[in-house]
Order: structure tokens, then C-alpha cells, then sequence
């Protein structure tokens, strides 16, 4: 399954807005440095979905902040 994320880093809280079955708009605490707001935006969307991190994949937008990932 492919999610299209929009990122907001630096955010005060991590938050996830649902827009439709495969967007989303996800808020994360970490600053876009050496991938830590990657790490928290599949951190974010882990608990959210219920699944483990290692089962996210990022596959596309890793210094962007529209991202593709794969469940």
C-alpha cells in the first residue's frame, strides 16, 4: 500500500491529519537534519497505522517534505 505524506517538522507536537485512504499531513518534533524528521515522520505514522517502523519504506521525497512511502 503507498501513503503520500505531506511533513511539517519542527512542530510543537507530533499530530497526523487524514485527508482520504492514502494522504496524509503528518507534524513531526524533529528539524529536517541528517534524516531525523524521516525517522519521525515513520515513527508518527507506526503507531498510528499499528504496525512496526521496519515495515514503513520510504521510497521517495527523502529531502523533500511530500514523501511516498510503502506499507
Amino acid at each position: 500500500m503507498k501513503i503520500l505524506v505531506s511533513v511539517k517538522s519542527g512542530a510543537r507536537e507530533d499530530e497526523i491529519e487524514k485527508i482520504d485512504n492514502t494522504h496524509y499531513i503528518i507534524s513531526v518534533k524533529e528539524r529536517p537534519v541528517k534524516g531525523q524528521a524521516n525517522k519521525g515522520v515513520v515513527r508518527v505514522l507506526a503507531d498510528y497505522l499499528g504496525v512496526s517502523k521496519s515495515r514503513i519504506k520510504m521510497k521517495s521525497g527523502f529531502t523533500s517534505s511530500e514523501k511516498t512511502l510503502e506499507i
